[in-house]
């Protein structure tokens, strides 16, 4: 009985870590890569520029909301050229919350080690 209970337990909480999940990646269509395929931005290549100069999920999340709150050239990853052909982005109306959530989404959706293949 006591690991029914259990099962059941753990499916309910497993479900509502995907509900939360699916909310955070539609708030993120929603937010930001609406305009990015609108524009044809490459989120692929700004995520890897990312990952190439901040190396860890954490210090990329705080580059990221950091450019975000405050958009400006100098503090942004990809070289001036880039806005030539590219808008600058509009400051943010997000709360923090959200905007940490949406990050946190971003960078899940386009991990490099979810693409990596190991031999077994």
């Amino acid at each position: 009985m006591e690991k029914i209970i259990c099962f059941f337990a753990l499916l309910c909480i497993v479900g509502h870590a995907q509900d939360v999940n699916i909310e955070d990646k539609q708030q993120l269509q929603k937010e930001c890569l609406q305009c990015h395929v609108e524009q044809q931005i490459p989120s692929a290549l700004i995520y890897r520029r990312y990952l190439m100069k901040y190396s860890t999920f954490e210090r990329m999340e705080k580059a990221i909301f950091t450019y975000i709150k405050n958009p400006d050239k100098k503090r942004s990853i990809m070289p001036s050229q880039f806005f030539l052909k590219f808008p600058m982005k509009e400051k943010t109306m997000l709360d923090d919350d959200t905007l940490q959530k949406t990050i946190k989404s971003y960078l899940n959706t386009f991990d490099v080690k979810k693409k990596l293949v190991l031999p077994q």
